[in-house]
């Protein structure tokens, strides 16, 4: 009895285009700058768990890594706490974020220049959304936006500052050209980098990229990257933050509600699908979203070529 497969179908799969891999990695080859984001704990517990994460990922030597502000500054002590140990304890360069919301121009400069005599130099300047959410209001005596906060912390020190890009357009923006005029404004002001909000389509980024080169930006657009396990969080998450979440995700994680394993498997396929081919388009730099997990991260940013220093 013959097992060939039927000539239909031969013709069927020879059909379409040949697709070829993505390019291998040479041994030479250097490997891309990474950087971690953590966010400060509020329980013991997870102060254990997020510590047990920066020491998983600070072998790997990322650039820098930074940690979150709570909405309104809900979180400015726990932050300040956090980035301060990282100061005394790892060999890490912290940066911390700060926001614009619920405090005037002399609180922030205050916070700014504490961070400066603890010896931080990297700061990431946010709008920052208001506690509670609902409509955004400048603060009477605040900087108003995002811009207006790096050009103030640039009078403080002289930062290094990351600021936000949104490929998909910020949820709050007018359109997608007021949202890139925005982040010109940011980068005009003194910024250096953007780190750009999750996004899971590839080609999203890579559009943004192209506009935003087109509108005359050069500082880097570094892709935020989060390895997503827990898909209805990644969902809500996504949700606020005006990101698309593709059909074909919420299919691949379909039905696995209960099978924490298989979700891992498959969040790692997808996040390294996803690097591999930003790196194959030439990106050389990637910022993980860690939810204070190491395992994916660490994964993923092995799957790139980064490894712990010999």
């Amino acid at each position: 009895m013959s097992h060939d497969p039927p000539r239909a179908a031969l013709e069927r799969w020879l059909s379409g285009p040949r697709i070829a891999p993505l390019p291998a990695r040479g041994p030479r080859a250097p490997a891309p700058a990474v950087s971690f984001e953590f966010f400060p704990p509020k329980t013991e517990a997870l102060e254990t768990q997020l510590w047990s994460c920066i020491r998983r990922l600070e072998p790997l030597g990322p650039r820098f890594v930074s940690v979150t502000y709570g909405a309104g500054g809900s979180t400015q002590e726990r932050t300040h706490a956090t980035v301060l140990r990282l100061v005394r304890e790892t060999a890490l360069i912290p940066a911390a974020h700060l926001t614009c919301v619920g405090a005037s121009r002399d609180e922030v400069d205050a916070v700014a220049r504490r961070y400066w005599e603890a010896g931080v130099r990297h700061i990431v300047a946010l709008r920052g959304d208001p506690p509670g959410g609902g409509d955004y209001e400048p603060h009477p005596q605040g900087y108003a936006y995002a811009a207006n906060l790096v050009a103030g912390l640039k009078r403080v020190g002289d930062f290094d500052i990351s600021v936000a890009a949104y490929p998909e357009t910020h949820p709050q923006a007018a359109n997608p050209e007021a949202d890139l005029d925005n982040l010109k404004r940011k980068l005009d002001a003194g910024a250096n980098r953007a780190i750009t909000q999750v996004f899971f389509e590839t080609g999203h980024y890579l559009d943004f990229l192209d506009r935003a080169l087109a509108a005359g930006v050069t500082a880097p657009i570094i892709p935020g990257i989060m390895p997503v396990s827990n898909f209805a969080q990644a969902r809500r998450m996504s949700e606020m933050g005006g990101t698309s979440v593709p059909a074909w995700m919420g299919e691949m994680f379909a039905g696995l509600d209960d099978d924490a394993e298989t979700r891992r498997m498959v969040a790692a396929s997808i996040a390294a699908e996803q690097v591999r081919t930003l790196q194959a388009n030439g990106i050389d730099e990637f910022h993980f979203y860690t939810l204070n997990r190491a395992d994916l991260t660490y994964a993923i940013a092995r799957i790139l070529g980064v490894k712990p220093a010999s």
